[in-house]
């Protein structure tokens, strides 16, 4: 997606700071760019904020969604069930070439996960994985969820942190498919950062440990 503040991350990535952007324009962008990169093509990673949007995975379920809302529902290409995107959400899409990683996608999601671990340890949150569920858990609390599409061994979509948001809108979805799933955010956990400022943390851990 052109635009937005650009920087390097570690010589691997390109970061871009888009701020507040339209869900189904960014994702027509991410198939775009994925579309069009070359073996050259430097990875990038885009770190954003959504208007409020459900999206349903390409093997979800519409049934996931429990309650009548006004809150669009955008079916998509990515793995996994349903999720919420809204405001006070720390986005971050990873646009990776994984034939350049040496690694695969399995790999991605651990390292992705651990980003998000090593981002909130450093704030003083203990937090973890779950067999069988990808995202990140406090306290069996979901705090950070997960989805990835990989074309031509190059991946788009990426994780969504919980920083300081309305977590109502969970309550009309089984989270990722998962019934009576509690939802939690950083704010909830005494963490007090602006969701500009935690994006551009996360996106810096997730550089770090996707490069190494």
């Amino acid at each position: 997606m052109a635009g937005g503040e650009r920087q390097a991350a570690g010589g691997e990535a390109i970061v871009r700071q888009l701020g507040r952007v339209e869900y189904v324009p960014t994702w027509r962008a991410m198939q775009d760019f994925t579309a069009r990169r070359t073996p050259d093509t430097p990875d990038e990673l885009w770190v954003l904020e959504h208007p409020p949007v459900y999206t349903l995975g390409q093997a979800g379920k519409a049934e996931h969604l429990i309650a009548a809302t006004d809150i669009p529902l955008v079916p998509i290409d990515r793995g996994g069930q349903i999720t919420y995107h809204g405001p006070g959400q720390a986005v971050v899409y990873v646009l990776v070439d994984l034939r350049r990683r040496g690694y695969g996608i399995r790999e991605l999601v651990v390292r992705m996960e651990q980003a998000v671990i090593d981002f909130l340890a450093a704030r003083g949150a203990s937090a973890a994985r779950r067999a069988g569920a990808p995202g990140v858990y406090v306290d069996g609390a979901k705090i950070a969820a997960l989805g990835l599409r990989v074309r031509h061994g190059c991946t788009y979509h990426g994780l969504a942190l919980n920083v300081d948001m309305d977590l109502g809108p969970f309550a009309a979805i089984n989270p990722c498919g998962y019934a009576g799933m509690p939802v939690t955010q950083c704010r909830d956990l005494g963490i007090d950062e602006p969701v500009a400022a935690a994006g551009r943390a996360l996106a810096a851990s997730l550089a770090k440990t996707i490069y190494s």
